[in-house]
């Protein structure tokens, strides 16, 4: 059984540095930049992008199904390790985990911290981290309908390990302990109530009085 929480959780055994604390140990001189990290965020694109294009393309290059099925999922999986491990850490402040207590429990842990984002890198990494699922979906539907079964199974690999990481950093942007329906529904409750105070709160304008209007009868 798994549950979510953020409190009173063991450290990663590769916590070298305390999440939440990656601000202290950053040079002054580049939070001026417009990229602080340019490196992850390249990387961020580059393992996601270049497993698309590799399924898109590898038939120009070999006809062996493996070859092009093991590429693919090389960079499925070097993607999956760094947008979970990485990018989404240093981009954007958030990063989920599992670990098992000592009753053998299983625990599902959603943190976000307080800290200065980097406006260009946080779109950059939303967008990666939405749009590529798209992709993948529009050929689970290509592969579906043409018969193509074996890259059928590679792109729901595909799917599962993209899903799995906008899942998990959807969940810790709205918060670990609020289910994501009930999110949305609070959004929606306050678009809806705040277009209603707009309207009643709106001043009406009466229409202007008529001008040269001539009596009924009169030449």
């Amino acid at each position: 059984m798994a549950s979510a929480t953020v409190r009173n959780v063991p450290l990663l055994d590769d916590d070298t540095i305390p999440f939440g604390e990656e601000d202290e140990m950053r040079d002054p001189s580049i939070a001026a930049q417009k990229y602080t990290h340019p490196y992850v965020t390249f990387f961020h694109l580059f393992f996601r992008g270049a497993a698309i294009v590799i399924y898109v393309f590898c038939g120009w290059f070999s006809d062996s199904f493996i070859t092009s099925f093991v590429f693919v999922v090389l960079f499925l999986s070097a993607d999956f390790w760094t947008v979970k491990n990485i990018s989404g850490r240093l981009l954007v402040g958030l990063r989920w985990w599992n670990y098992v207590d000592d009753d053998g429990k299983s625990h599902w842990v959603f943190e976000s911290k307080n800290s200065r984002i980097n406006k260009h890198e946080q779109r950059i990494f939303w967008l990666g981290l939405i749009l590529c699922p798209l992709f993948w979906g529009l050929f689970f539907l290509v592969a579906l309908f043409g018969l193509k079964f074996k890259w059928l199974l590679l792109v729901m690999i595909a799917i599962a390990l993209n899903a799995a990481n906008l899942y998990g950093y959807i969940k810790c942007n709205f918060g670990a302990n609020k289910d994501l329906n009930s999110a949305a529904t609070d959004f929606m409750k306050t678009q809806l109530f705040k277009n209603a105070v707009d309207m009643m709160t709106k001043p009406s304008t009466a229409p202007p009085p008529p001008t040269n209007v001539r009596p009924t009868g009169v030449v």
